[in-house]
């Protein structure tokens, strides 16, 4: 029976005491629950100043992996030389205190990890992401000593010790499965990832208490004023989880770090994660024609290039012909802000899986169009739930080395091209490494892009966008030349859509060949901007 009690003989001085089975199952369901929470929590600790890439997550996974194999093995070492009940809570109260210390002594190393990013350093990098990982080591081996260590407690019978281990097995797994969802869908929304941490070590710290209260009073008192330590911790509060100049507001949702910082002109940026890339930008409505300039409202950056993207048509193509637009990658909707300016209210519809990025658009973005209608969902999975179809379908879902590899195949891009106008244009906003190819530039992913598209739309065009890692790939629903672009530009009236169509066809580049076709059944994308963003800070030179 799971009640049935285990007496332990202490020796020397201390007495026999009853620990039930039920206590070590529910030990080893909290010790599973915790360790991939941990495991879960640990990705969003790093994403501030390294980001949320798969690289990151196989890193984070494997050495966690790492961390169980030798807390398995080290815990049924343990329990067979000591199986004393205040051994094991003495260990999960220690785990609860080394989980505590990882978001304090994380912090200074991730602003150290984050000025390394921005200056593209790879040592600077290297050695804070190496040393954060190892503050995971002492918390989640202990951990994983639980579990053999609650069955060599369990088990006075060898008849029944399979039993005993599968149920065990099955408690801890359980535990483990709700770890897995508590962090990003319950606790970081709403705690934040550094009182997660901390959350996580008190119900590690009192699951220890616990069993100490029953199995090592003295040890137990040992251990007693944790708790209020790490109270104190939760109710102490960092000015930001990742510092940055003109703050202007931070919070983190299911998926990101969310920052919006503000220049001296009061045109706000959207920064996600390690920040690296500008995501949306803002500029008062009040300097769209202020001081006297109608191009105050373009932003020098990708974005306003998708204004252009339907000049591609053939010539005379009017402004009137722009009927709606789709945006997948909303962010804090610049671009809709902007089509909203320059081709009046149009239908926009804007994909964005993060909710909470969608609010903070419309509370600090300005992005309340009542023309705008926003979908909290995935790209590909919209364009499954519409039958609509597009004049324009930007794609902003982009960012080095972000790349959701499912938005990148033919396979999606068939699914845009069946929710095109006849005149009906795709525009994608592609990163590179800075410069020409005979200049260190690497181009193998929009080439790559490029060389994707076209098994799927008649005409591909490629726009560098000066001064930035990115470039624009367009396609056309139909057969179209690049030509168009610059006799359309000499007809355009709107001073804004002139200036960026101008921009343009000077930035217009012939792509170079590649044999990478990205299907849904292989698309290494990852592995790319992976191999792009490693040779740029090692100053390689593409193949």
């Amino acid at each position: 029976m799971a009640g049935v009690g285990i007496t332990v003989n202490w020796p020397q001085d201390q007495i026999g005491v009853q620990i039930s089975r039920t206590q070590l199952l529910v030990t080893t369901f909290i010790a599973g629950l915790v360790s991939l929470a941990l495991e879960l929590a640990a990705s969003r600790l790093l994403a501030p100043a390294f980001g949320t890439t798969e690289l990151i997550w196989a890193v984070v996974i494997g050495l966690i992996l790492l961390y169980f194999s030798a807390g398995y093995a080290l815990g049924g070492r343990w329990a067979d030389r000591n199986p004393n009940p205040a051994v094991l809570y003495t260990a999960l109260a220690i785990a609860g205190l080394t989980i505590a210390i990882i978001p304090v002594a994380a912090r200074p190393l991730l602003i150290v990890a984050a000025r390394g990013m921005r200056a593209f350093s790879a040592g600077v990098i290297a050695g804070p992401f190496a040393v954060i990982l190892v503050l995971f080591a002492a918390p989640v081996t202990l951990l994983a000593c639980v579990s053999p260590f609650a069955v060599r407690l369990a088990v006075d019978d060898v008849s029944s010790s399979g039993r005993w281990v599968g149920r065990f097995s099955a408690v801890s797994t359980l535990g483990s499965f709700i770890g897995t969802f508590l962090p990003n869908l319950v606790l970081i929304p709403n705690l934040g990832t550094r009182r997660t941490f901390l959350l996580l070590a008190m119900v590690a710290l009192l699951t220890g208490l616990w069993g100490l209260w029953r199995t090592h009073r003295r040890r137990f008192w040992l251990f007693a004023l944790a708790p209020l330590a790490i109270a104190g911790l939760a109710l102490w509060e960092p000015a930001t989880v990742k510092p940055q100049s003109n703050m202007v507001y931070e919070t983190e949702s299911t998926y990101n770090l969310i920052q919006v910082v503000e220049d001296s002109s009061a045109r706000r940026y959207l920064l996600l994660n390690e920040g690296q890339g500008i995501h949306s930008v803002y500029t008062p409505p009040q300097q769209y024609w202020a001081p006297n300039d109608p191009l105050n409202l373009l932003t020098g950056g990708p974005w306003d290039y998708y204004l252009i993207a339907p000049y591609f048509n053939a010539a005379p193509y009017p402004q009137q012909a722009v009927r709606n637009l789709l945006v997948i990658g909303l962010a804090a909707g610049t671009t809709p802000t902007q089509f909203t300016e320059v081709y009046g209210p149009i239908p926009i519809d804007g994909v964005e899986i993060d909710p909470e990025i969608i609010e903070v658009g419309r509370r600090h973005f300005g992005m309340a169009m009542p023309n705008l209608t926003t979908h909290t969902t995935d790209g590909r999975t919209f364009l499954l739930e519409t039958d609509a179809k597009y004049s324009v379908v930007a794609i902003d879902a982009y960012r080095l080395p972000y790349i959701p590899w499912h938005l990148t195949t033919v396979e999606f891009f068939s699914d845009i091209r069946a929710h095109l106008r006849d005149d009906g244009v795709v525009a994608i906003n592609v990163g590179h490494s800075p410069g020409a190819e005979d200049e260190g530039g690497d181009w193998r992913l929009v080439d790559a892009m490029v060389a994707t598209m076209r098994t799927v739309y008649p005409s591909v065009y490629v726009i560098d966008v000066p001064g930035s890692f990115n470039a624009i790939v367009v396609g056309t629903a139909m057969a179209t030349s690049g030509a168009n672009l610059e006799e359309n530009s000499r007809l355009l009236e709107d001073p804004r859509l002139v200036a960026v169509a101008e921009k343009a066809v000077k930035g217009l580049r012939d792509p170079g060949p590649s044999d990478r076709v990205f299907v849904d059944d292989r698309a290494p994308v990852e592995q790319l901007t992976h191999a792009i963003a490693l040779r740029y800070i090692l100053g390689i030179g593409p193949d």
